[in-house]
C-alpha cells in the first residue's frame, strides 16, 4: 500500500559534520536514505552551525533553526504536519518529544540513539573510578534510565551497534518491536579495489575528533604508552594523529623527533587512511560503532584496536587486523602488523568482507523502511501494544513539559 504522505522532520541535536565525527556520518546516511525513498525532508536544529557543517539545502533539504523551550516550535510542526520525525538522540527527544506528541499525535516517532551515551557515560566512570564495569552499574545510572525512557516512548528505535542491541533486548527486555539494529550503511566494495598496495603505504595513525572523550583518552594513552614501544622496534616510523577540534593538550603532544605527530583535522579521511599502513586505536572505554575502524577497513587499512574498540562491529568475523587489550599485545601486534606483508594482506582482506557482508547498504535501507512504512499503515495498533511506553509518556512528558514551560516563562520575563 502507497503511503499518502512522505514528510520527515529530522531535529538534530547538532548540525551534521561528517568530516568531524561518525555522528555526522550517520545522519549523513539517514537523510540520504529518506531522500532516497522520495521524502520531502526538513532538517532543524537548536544549535549553532559550525565552519564544516553539511550544506543540506544543497541535497534538497530545507532547513530550519529552532529554540528550546519556545512555543514557537509548536506552531512550526503543527504547520508542517510531518509524518515521521527522528530524533537525533535521546536528548532531543527528552527536549521536544512531548511537543511533538501534542502538535502531530499521528506522526512516527523515531529515535537514532548514534550509540547507547549512557554505556559510555558509565564505562568512562568506571575506567577513571578504576572500577570494573558491570551491567548493574549502568542500570543503576540515572542517564541509563533517562535513555532507556525516550526508546521507551518512542515508536522505534534505531540502534547502530549489533552488542548494544543485544543488551537492550537480553538485559532490558526491551521489545524487537520497537529497536531496530541499523548499522552504518555502504556500498559494496570492489572485489579489485583501488587501494595503495603495502609497498607504498608507510607509518601508523590515528584519527578521531577531539570532542569524544574516549578519543582524548586514547591519543594519550598511545602516546604515552604505546608509540614509544613501538618506535623502539621500528626506529623510522611515524605516527600521525589526525581529528577536527584537538584540545590543546593533544595538540602539545606533537613531537618529531619522537616521530609522533599531531596534525590536526584531516581535508580528507580517505587520503589520509590510504597513506598509513596501519590504524592504531586503543581506545579504552566507549560506545556504539567506531567510524574511524570503519574508515580503516573502507580504505583498505588494517587496525589494531581493543575489545571496546570492535564491538559489535564483525559479528562471528575475523577482524581487520589484531583485537588486544593488553598493552603488551598490542605492540606487539601492530609490530607484526606492520612488518609482515602477508599478514598485512589478510587482514586488508578480512575488512573487505565484514564490510560487504554485515554493511550493504541495500539490504540495510530495504529492511529499516520496510519496518518503517508497516508502523506508517499501522501505527495505533503498534502504540496500543507498546504499553510502557504510553505510561512512561503519560508520566513523563508531564514533568518535561512544565519544567520547559516554566523555562521559557522565565526567559520570556527575563527580557521584559
Amino acid at each position: 500500500m502507497e503511503l499518502k504522505s512522505k514528510k520527515l522532520l529530522v531535529i538534530g541535536l547538532t548540525w551534521p559534520e561528517p568530516t568531524a565525527t561518525a555522528a555526522g556520518v550517520r545522519m549523513m546516511q539517514l537523510l540520504e536514505m529518506f531522500i532516497r525513498y522520495e521524502y520531502e525532508t526538513i532538517f532543524v536544529s537548536s544549535a549553532t552551525k559550525m565552519e564544516h557543517s553539511t550544506d543540506l539545502e544543497a541535497m534538497g533539504i530545507a532547513v530550519h533553526s529552532v529554540q528550546l523551550n519556545s512555543s514557537s516550535f509548536d506552531t512550526f510542526i503543527k504547520n508542517l504536519d510531518p509524518n515521521i520525525v527522528l530524533f537525533d538522540r535521546f536528548l532531543t527527544q527528552e527536549q521536544f518529544g512531548w511537543r511533538v506528541a501534542e502538535q502531530c499525535p499521528n506522526a512516527l516517532r523515531i529515535l537514532d540513539s548514534e550509540d547507547l551515551h549512557s554505556l559510555r557515560h558509565v564505562r568512562e566512570r568506571c575506567f577513571k573510578k578504576g572500577i570494573p564495569f558491570t551491567e548493574a552499574r549502568w542500570l543503576a545510572d540515572d542517564k541509563t534510565k533517562r535513555e532507556l525512557a525516550s526508546m521507551l516512548r518512542s515508536d522505534l528505535s534505531l540502534v547502530i551497534s549489533s552488542f548494544e542491541m543485544e543488551l537492550l533486548r537480553k538485559s532490558v527486555g526491551l521489545d524487537t518491536s520497537i529497536v531496530w539494529h541499523l548499522p552504518f550503511m555502504y556500498d559494496k566494495i570492489s572485489q579489485q579495489p583501488d587501494w595503495p598496495q603495502f609497498e607504498e603505504r608507510r607509518d601508523f595513525m590515528f584519527i578521531g575528533g577531539g570532542r569524544h572523550s574516549p578519543n582524548v583518552d586514547a591519543i594519550a594513552y598511545l602516546e604515552q604508552d604505546i608509540w614509544p614501544k613501538i618506535r623502539e622496534r621500528i626506529s623510522d616510523a611515524k605516527c600521525y594523529v589526525y581529528g577536527a577540534y584537538l584540545p590543546d593538550a593533544i595538540h602539545k603532544l606533537h613531537n618529531p623527533k619522537k616521530g609522533f605527530y599531531v596534525r590536526g583535522r584531516a581535508s580528507s579521511v580517505s587520503e589520509v587512511m590510504k597513506l598509513a599502513r596501519v590504524c592504531l586505536a586503543p581506545l579504552r572505554f566507549g560506545a556504539g560503532i567506531k567510524g574511524k575502524l570503519m574508515d580503516a577497513m573502507l580504505n583498505g587499512t588494517p587496525s589494531i584496536t581493543t575489545a571496546i574498540g570492535a564491538e559489535g562491529m564483525h559479528g562471528a568475523m575475523d577482524w581487520n587486523g589484531f583485537i588486544c587489550d593488553d598493552k603488551e599485545d598490542f605492540v606487539r601486534q601492530a609490530i607484526e602488523l606492520y612488518s609482515d606483508k602477508t599478514m598485512w594482506q589478510k587482514a586488508q582482506e578480512n575488512g573487505l568482507k565484514i564490510i560487504d557482508a554485515l554493511y550493504n547498504r541495500f539490504s540495510l535501507e530495504k529492511g529499516v523502511m520496510d519496518r518503517i512504512t508497516q508502523l506508517l499503515l499501522d501505527l495505533e495498533t503498534h502504540r496500543a501494544q507498546n504499553i510502557m511506553g504510553r505510561i512512561l509518556e503519560h508520566h513523563t512528558v508531564q514533568s518535561t513539559k512544565y519544567l520547559s514551560k516554566w523555562i521559557e516563562e522565565k526567559n520570556r520575563n527575563s527580557k521584559s
